[in-house]
């Protein structure tokens, strides 16, 4: 059976959220759409994405590393979300593997988003439906595109290549020889849900820090005396900002 997926490669994303932005212009224009935003720019905004980048820091100072981690639906070959769904809107296409939400059936109540242990599920505040990554359907099988163009918007956007997409089933596609060759990993395997999609995991960089580095210079407008000079009721420079 085909499996559709996407293989990330951690070690090259710069965490620059293309496939982020990509996503969200090709789905809410497309037959996902739309996504909806609330105050997008305000102190308490909403809205839904299929996608999203999270940024961590691993190791301990001086030797740490950011590492960006995107983050979707990871089309489990067992999802969890589709049996809990009461009106069956949640299902997984048998011919490709992808899992979709029928808007149609759909009726928010949150239960795949409970079930789902990825925190892949978001509800569309507007449409008050549970809304998730496609894989784009509507792109990868539009027989008007070029067919080097019939991938998810995420994949042909990411200016690293940190994207991959094809059947995890077939060995002898793209996606299975990275997993293979460069030693692919699923997210929470203990889950038990078999997700389709794969990471590639980060290959350390040893980083050399001479001691000298890790002593604070000070400010060289500050030594120069060329810093700006406050009135006397306005806090100093120094005061308000750590060098």
């Amino acid at each position: 059976m085909t499996q559709l997926a996407l293989v990330i490669d951690l070690n090259v994303c710069v965490g620059c959220h293309a496939c982020v932005t990509s996503c969200k212009e090709w789905n809410t224009s497309g037959q996902a759409g739309y996504l909806s935003d609330d105050n997008p720019y305000g102190a308490d905004p909403t809205g839904c994405f299929f996608n999203r980048v999270q940024t961590f820091e691993v190791g301990e100072y001086p030797k740490t590393q950011t590492v960006h981690f995107p983050k979707s639906c990871l089309h489990c070959e067992d999802p969890p979300c589709v049996p809990v769904c009461p009106t069956g809107a949640s299902h997984k296409r048998a011919e490709d593997g992808i899992v979709l939400v029928d808007y149609d059936k759909c009726i928010g109540c949150k239960y795949c988003s409970w079930a789902c242990p990825y925190g892949a599920r978001e509800l569309d505040e507007h449409q008050k439906v549970m809304k998730k990554c496609t894989l784009c359907v509507d792109r990868i099988y539009d027989q008007s595109l070029p067919p080097d163009r019939r991938k998810p918007a995420c994949v042909l956007a990411c200016p690293t290549n940190a994207r991959l997409f094809g059947d995890v089933h077939d060995p002898d596609s793209e996606v299975s020889l990275a997993i293979r060759e460069e030693g692919g990993y699923q997210l929470m395997p203990e889950w038990g849900t078999n997700p389709a999609n794969h990471y590639l995991p980060r290959r350390r960089t040893e980083m050399r820090i001479r001691e000298e580095e890790l002593v604070r210079a000070d400010n060289p407008l500050k030594v120069d005396g060329k810093l700006p000079k406050p009135r006397l009721s306005e806090p100093s420079l120094d005061d308000v900002t750590s060098w």
